[in-house]
């Protein structure tokens, strides 16, 4: 299984041409792409912010996204809070991140993602 940030979710979903080679190709491989929670309220968030905007009603293409071919959507556990909140200050505070991040740590998983923080703090288990 793969985890996918937020931004790369939208893009996979909708433009797959803003993603770089490498996370296009580590989504393709993937058995499984797995979307956080978080991510479906960071998507309904950016959209009523007007950061975005999406060719249906947000809870419509959120449904419909999570049903697309090999997503899984993954519930914030006890387990994973616990480790978002025990990163300590090499990770940005961002807490939709540490919940991406500590998701794909507690599955075993590497995120595809372009955000240049959460890879630096840790470039072995980021793509982009």
């Amino acid at each position: 299984m793969i985890v996918v940030d937020t931004h790369a979710w939208l893009w996979w979903i909708s433009d797959p041409g803003r993603l770089s080679a490498p996370a296009r190709g580590a989504i393709e491989r993937a058995d499984r792409i797995g979307v956080c929670t978080i991510s479906c309220w960071e998507v309904a968030t950016l959209v009523r912010r007007g950061r975005i905007e999406l060719d249906r009603e947000v809870g419509l293409w959120v449904r419909q996204a999570l049903i697309a071919d090999r997503m899984e959507p993954l519930a914030l556990t006890a387990e994973v809070a616990v480790r978002a909140g025990s990163l300590g200050d090499g990770f940005h505070g961002d807490p939709a991140d540490r919940i991406v991040y500590a998701t794909a740590r507690s599955s075993e998983s590497s995120v595809v993602t372009r955000d240049a923080q959460m890879r630096a703090f840790d470039r072995q288990r980021t793509i982009w």
